[in-house]
C-alpha cells in the first residue's frame, strides 16, 4: 500500500524531541492530540520513528489501542521487553544484576518476565542497562496513551517511566524521551494537568491535520474516469473532520462503478463522501438510539457537561432525572447512584464512555457530543448549578 509521508513535519518534529533544554519541560515527554482514524498513527510508524532513528535514536513503541482487552501497564512492559530481547548484552547487564553471573546459572536462566513493575528488574533499572549498552537516545512512543490511566497498573507503568526518564536524563546514561499520542486532548491532558500525574507541566499540541498537499497527493492516485479537482476535494475532506478512509472509501466506490461517465466523476464523487460521512454518524447515532432510558439520560448529560461532568453529585441526578421525564419515562422512573453505576458501566461496554482509574468519565469519541446535539439529544440536559 501506497503511503502518504509527512517527512518534513516528521524530520522537525524528531528534532524537537530530541533537543533538551534546561530551560523547558521537554523533557518530560510530548502529548500529541488528535481525533481518531486521522492518520496520526500512520505518521508515528512511518514517518516519525525513522526521522528519530535517522538521528541516533532506539525507538520502543507501544499502542494503547490495538488490544483493548490487554491491560495497558502489560503492554507497556511487553514493549520494552521485546525491545530488550534484541539486545544479548542488556540481557547479561540484567542478569548480573539480578544477581546472575551468566545468563543461565545451574539450568535457571534469567527471564525478560522479571522485567516490569513491582517485584524483580525495574523499568529504570531495563531502560538503563538498554540505554548504557546501546549508548543511544531512546524514545518510547505510547500511542492512544490516555489508555494508561484506566488501570491501576497502567498508572504504575506511567511513574515507572518517570523514574527511569529522570534517571536516564541524568548524566549518567544517555537520555529518555516520552512521546505520548492520544484521540481526545482533554483525556490525554490528564496525564499532565495535576501534580500528582507523572508527566505534569509536559507539551501538550494539537497533532496537525492532513491538509492541502495529502488531497493533492490523493487526487493524483484515484484512478477515476476524470481527475478530481483538489480544491473541491478538500472541502470535503474538512467536512470528513479530516479522515483519508472516508475519502479512500469514497473512491473506492466509484472506481467500482463500471458505467461511470468523466462527466459525472465530481458530482458522483461528493455524493459518495457525504454518504460515508452520513454512515459514520449513523452507526454511532443507532447505538446512542438502542440505549434503555437511564442509560440515554446518563450520556445526554455527560455529553452536555463534558470536563464539568460529575457523575454522582445531587445536581447531576437531578439532571438524569429531569431528562427521563422530558423524554417521557413513567412518573416513578428513578435516577440513582446504584443505577447510574449500573448506566456507566453498561456505556463503557458498548463503547461509548471511558473511565480513568481514578472515577473520571468522558466520551469514548469526542465528536459524539456534536453528533448528539445536532440530533437534538441534548436540548433536554437542564444547565448545570453555578
Amino acid at each position: 500500500m501506497e503511503i502518504f509521508h509527512r517527512t518534513a513535519l516528521a524530520a522537525d518534529m524528531a528534532g524537537k524531541v530530541m533537543f533538551l533544554s534546561p530551560t523547558s519541560a521537554s523533557s518530560s515527554g510530548l502529548f500529541l492530540a488528535a481525533p481518531r482514524r486521522t492518520g496520526k498513527s500512520t505518521f508515528l510508524r512511518e514517518d516519525l520513528r525513522p526521522q528519530l532513528e535517522a538521528k541516533g535514536a532506539l525507538v520502543v513503541y507501544a499502542d494503547l489501542w490495538e488490544d483493548r482487552k490487554a491491560d495497558p501497564g502489560d503492554v507497556i512492559v511487553h514493549a520494552v521487553r521485546a525491545e530488550l530481547a534484541e539486545h544479548d548484552g542488556v540481557v547479561k547487564r540484567l542478569a548480573k544484576a539480578a544477581g546472575m553471573d551468566k545468563v543461565a546459572v545451574g539450568g535457571v536462566s534469567f527471564s525478560l518476565d522479571r522485567v516490569g513493575l513491582g517485584d524483580g528488574v525495574s523499568l529504570s533499572a531495563a531502560f538503563a542497562a538498554l540505554s548504557d549498552e546501546s549508548k543511544r537516545t531512546i524514545v518510547l512512543i505510547i500511542d492512544e496513551a490516555q489508555h494508561a490511566i484506566t488501570s491501576d497498573k497502567g498508572n504504575d507503568a506511567l511513574f515507572a517511566l518517570k523514574a527511569a526518564r529522570d534517571e536516564l536524563n541524568s548524566s549518567r546514561h544517555h537520555g529518555l524521551r516520552i512521546v505520548a499520542t492520544g484521540s481526545n486532548r482533554d483525556k490525554l491532558a490528564m496525564l499532565r494537568n495535576s501534580r500528582d500525574q507523572a508527566f505534569f507541566g509536559a507539551p501538550l499540541v494539537n497533532f496537525p491535520a492532513l491538509g492541502a498537499d495529502y488531497v493533492q497527493w490523493f487526487c493524483e492516485r484515484t484512478d477515476l474516469p476524470a481527475e478530481l479537482d483538489a480544491a473541491k476535494v478538500l472541502e470535503l475532506f474538512s467536512r470528513a473532520s479530516f479522515r483519508p478512509e472516508l475519502l479512500g472509501a469514497a473512491a473506492d466506490t466509484l472506481r467500482f462503478a463500471f458505467d461511470l461517465q468523466p462527466a459525472d466523476v465530481s458530482a458522483q464523487f461528493t455524493q459518495a463522501v457525504e454518504a460515508q460521512i452520513e454512515a459514520s454518524s449513523h452507526e454511532l447515532l443507532r447505538v446512542v438510539h438502542s440505549l434503555t432510558p437511564l442509560q440515554s439520560a446518563v450520556l445526554r448529560v455527560l455529553a452536555a457537561r463534558g470536563t464539568d461532568y460529575a457523575p454522582f453529585e445531587a445536581n447531576t441526578i437531578g439532571a438524569y432525572q429531569a431528562v427521563l421525564q422530558a423524554t417521557g419515562q413513567p412518573a416513578d422512573a428513578k435516577a440513582d447512584v446504584p443505577g447510574v453505576q449500573q448506566a456507566l458501566l453498561a456505556l463503557q461496554e458498548k463503547s461509548l464512555v471511558w473511565r480513568a482509574a481514578r472515577g473520571v468519565y468522558a466520551l469514548e469519541e469526542a465528536s459524539l457530543s456534536e453528533l448528539m446535539a445536532a440530533d437534538g439529544l441534548l436540548a433536554v440536559v437542564p444547565a448545570a448549578a453555578s
